[in-house]
This record gives C-alpha cells, sequence and structure tokens, in this order.
C-alpha cells in the first residue's frame, strides 16, 4: 500500500485579528416543497454549496470586514481544490493541510417544506486534524481564536482543536466556542462535553436554545445562560433564539436583542453567520449588545436564502453596512 502523505498548504504568515479552527466541508443541499414521501419519489432542488460550520463563520467575519485566518484540513482532491479556490474568493486567509488518507468533508442537507433542516456528516479529512499539523504562528499571531464542537465530539480532531486553544491562550488570545449540536452533546455525554471544554478558557460562547437547554437542564433562556456563564468561567453567553432574535449573559446581566424579520426559506448556517457577524463587530470594540443586533440582522438574511454562504446581493450589503 502507498504510503500516506500529509502536506500543510504554504501561505506567508501575516497577522490575523481573527483565527477560526475547524471544519471545511461541501454540503449536498437537497430542498422540498412538500414532505418526503417515505420510499417514494419527490422533486426538489439538489445543490452542491460549500459550508462546514468554521468555514461559514470564516466567509461571514470576512464579509463583515474582518481579517480572518482559516485553519482546517482537506483532502487532496478536487472538492480540496475548490475548498481552497472559495475561501482565497471570499477575501479569507488560509492554512489547508491536505492529505491523500482522507477526502474533503461533505454534509448532507435536507431542508422541508417549512425551511427547517436536518444534516448527516460524514468524516471526512475535517475530523483528523492533529496536534502536530497545526500552523502554530498563525494561532500564535491572532488576537482571538474561534472554535466549534465539531471539533470536540471526536479525537481525533480534539487534540488538535484543545492545543490550538492552550497556544492561543499563552498568547493572550481570546477564544470563542460554538457547542454545534444538541444531538452530539446528548450522544457524547453531557458531563463529558462539560469536561473536555469547559477548561480551554472560553471567553464567549455561542449556544442555541437546544443547546443551551441540553447543558444547563433548564428551557428558559435566561436561567440557562446565567447557568452557562458560570460552567464556563465567567464567560460572555450569546444565546441563538432563532426567530425571537438572541439574549446576552454577561456579568450576570441579561439583555434581549430583538429580531426584525423572519422570512424563513432555508435555517442551514444561520447560527455560523450570527457568529461571525458579532465577532466581526465585538472584536473592533462593540458592546455585546450591539455586536448581538448586526449579527441578527444578518443572520435574519441568511434564512431568506438556500445554504450557508449564499451569494451576496444589494440586501446583504446594506445590512453589512449599518453602523
Amino acid at each position: 500500500m502507498a504510503a500516506t502523505v500529509t502536506r500543510v498548504t504554504v501561505v506567508a504568515v501575516s497577522t490575523s485579528s481573527l483565527c477560526v479552527l475547524g471544519d471545511y466541508a461541501w454540503d449536498v443541499l437537497i430542498r422540498t416543497n412538500s414532505e418526503l414521501l417515505r420510499g417514494g419519489d419527490t422533486f426538489g432542488e439538489v445543490v452542491l454549496l460549500p459550508g462546514g460550520s468554521a468555514a461559514n463563520v470564516s466567509v461571514w467575519a470576512s464579509r463583515a470586514g474582518t481579517s480572518v485566518t482559516f485553519i482546517g484540513k482537506i483532502g487532496r482532491d478536487q472538492m480540496g481544490m475548490l475548498a481552497r479556490e472559495e475561501l482565497v474568493r471570499e477575501g479569507v486567509d488560509h492554512r489547508l493541510i491536505e492529505t491523500d488518507a482522507h477526502v474533503t468533508g461533505s454534509v448532507a442537507v435536507f431542508v422541508d417544506h417549512t425551511g427547517e433542516r436536518s444534516m448527516v456528516s460524514g468524516h471526512g479529512a475535517d475530523f483528523y486534524l492533529l496536534p502536530s499539523e497545526l500552523p502554530r504562528p498563525s494561532i500564535a499571531s491572532a488576537s482571538h481564536l474561534h472554535l466549534t464542537a465539531w471539533s470536540f465530539f471526536t479525537d481525533p480532531p480534539r487534540s488538535a482543536a484543545r492545543e490550538a486553544a492552550r497556544i492561543a491562550k499563552n498568547s493572550g488570545a481570546t477564544i470563542s466556542f460554538d457547542p454545534a449540536s444538541f444531538q452530539m452533546i446528548g450522544d457524547m455525554g453531557v458531563d463529558t462535553f462539560l469536561e473536555v471544554s469547559t477548561d480551554i478558557g472560553v471567553d464567549v460562547f455561542f449556544p442555541n436554545k437546544e443547546e443551551a437547554a441540553v447543558l444547563t437542564g433548564s428551557s428558559e433562556p435566561e436561567a440557562a445562560a446565567k447557568r452557562l456563564s458560570r460552567l464556563f468561567d465567567g464567560a460572555l453567553i450569546v444565546l441563538k433564539l432563532d426567530a425571537d432574535g438572541a439574549l446576552i449573559c454577561e456579568d450576570d446581566a441579561v439583555h434581549r436583542v430583538p429580531p426584525t424579520s423572519n422570512r424563513l426559506v432555508d435555517a442551514t448556517g444561520a447560527g455560523d453567520s450570527f457568529a461571525g457577524a458579532f465577532l466581526s463587530r465585538w472584536l473592533k470594540g462593540c458592546d455585546a449588545v450591539e455586536a448581538a443586533g448586526f449579527a441578527v440582522g444578518v443572520a435574519e438574511w441568511v434564512i431568506e436564502h438556500p445554504g450557508a454562504r449564499p451569494n451576496p446581493d444589494a440586501a446583504l450589503s446594506d445590512v453589512l453596512a449599518r453602523p
């Protein structure tokens, strides 16, 4: 059998305000205008779109005007080549680790006639990032590191993500963390999830209401947010509430950020766009409530379009230009 070859794409190192580590995957989006017929046939839309939670955050932060470096692992295949091209097109600096051993990640995204989505994630190259492959200078030069729990549910890539957090903290950076999936947290076990995530020094925590509920046992957003702030050692809690906007818990004070619209077409990537937009403003000195208001507007535009990273239009330009 041929030896496995792993190579890091060589790119000039530059200082970045935001470093995002995690998954790049292609979304195979399947959307229907009616309920799926079990064992039957249904017409709908099937398209290939760029995705991956961490990559989504990178792109949205970049679109909102923030310097971003993305770290991830891809296969040395056609989909990996397209991933690199797409990040460059979006203005995202990248440190992509290539491998012959695994294909570039992919996710099947089923969007039903109501706009709600269900996902099936394959174990692509992004699940096999190793600590020895980390581009340490890129992590150490950033002022902030963003991680998602897709890098924590299995090991690898958990050890690499935790090592990246250690490097970032030792360099004086702040860290944000998105718990990613309440179902996967449940499968992993809440206690185990908290054991591997509460000690990395999270400064900003981005749960949605289902993730907050499974982690705290409380379905009441304010109570869950306060509990999470204690679990993550005083972290800023930015709770995504879908059609109800967002809730901020900072220093035990709670602030609600109302929505402005709710025209759901496809919820794919809405939480990632929210996180990227929020970080773009928060890292530039905006307070959390102001940053969340901006992020709500971006996420509302996203859910009105199919896919996690819809092509920008004039309406999005207006949203991104808001003070």
